[in-house]
C-alpha cells in the first residue's frame, strides 16, 4: 500500500531518493522536522468512490494490481502478507519484493500493517522496521471518501527521520494516484 508504493519507488529510483538526500534544507524546515521526528505522520485525501470500493482497491488482489503495484497478493487476515512488486512478471519472491504483515483491519473502516521485508537495496533498512500505518476509511456521502493514512513509530534518530520526510513526500504522491485512479 502506501509502504509498499514508497519503498519499492525509493529502492527502484536511487536518483530520486539522492536528490531528496542533498537537499540542503532551511533553518525553518530543519526546525520543523526536529520538532516533529517522533510524531505521527498524517496525510489524507478525498477520492471521489464509495468507502466499499476504496477497501477493495487496498485489501484484494485485483485492487492493488488495479493502481499500485504491477504484481501483488493479499492475505487479508491478522498475520496475514501482503506481497508487491512494481516489476512485471515478478514471481514475489525475488529481492524486488515488499512484505507487509496485516496488524489488524475492520472492514471498510480501517487497515494497519507493518512492513517486515523491503526490497534488497532499500537504505532505511533499521528505521522502516520499527515504523507501522494504518489507513482509515470514512465514508463521506455515497460517493465520496476520506481515506487517513497515519505512520506511526518514528523514533527521531537521523534514519528515522529521513525515513519520516520520505513518507511525508510519498505518501501525498500515493493518495495522489488513488484520487486518479478513480476519476478514471
Amino acid at each position: 500500500m502506501i509502504i509498499t508504493h514508497l519503498i519499492t519507488t525509493l529502492a527502484m529510483s536511487g536518483a530520486i531518493v539522492n536528490q531528496g538526500q542533498d537537499k540542503v534544507l532551511d533553518n525553518a524546515e530543519r526546525m520543523l522536522n526536529t520538532a516533529t521526528a517522533t510524531q505521527p505522520l498524517v496525510v489524507s485525501a478525498i477520492v471521489d468512490a464509495p468507502v466499499k470500493d476504496i477497501w477493495k482497491a487496498y485489501t484484494t488482489e485485483a485492487g492493488i494490481k488495479s493502481w499500485m503495484v504491477a504484481e501483488g497478493t493479499i492475505d487479508l487476515k491478522v498475520g496475514g502478507l501482503m506481497r508487491t512488486s512494481y516489476k512485471k512478471g515478478s514471481d514475489l519472491t525475488g529481492p524486488d519484493v515488499i512484505e507487509n504483515k496485516i496488524l489488524s483491519f475492520d472492514p471498510e473502516h480501517m487497515f494497519a500493517m507493518q512492513t517486515v521485508r523491503t526490497p534488497q537495496n532499500f537504505p532505511y533498512k533499521k528505521a522502516i522496521f520499527d515504523v507501522w500505518t494504518v489507513l482509515y476509511f470514512e465514508s463521506m456521502g455515497p460517493k465520496k471518501t476520506n481515506v487517513i493514512c497515519r505512520t506511526l513509530g518514528f523514533d527521531g534518530t537521523q534514519e528515522s527521520t529521513n525515513l519520516r520526510l520520505f513518507f511525508m513526500r510519498g505518501n501525498k504522491i500515493e493518495l495522489d494516484e488513488l484520487v486518479k485512479h478513480f476519476k478514471k
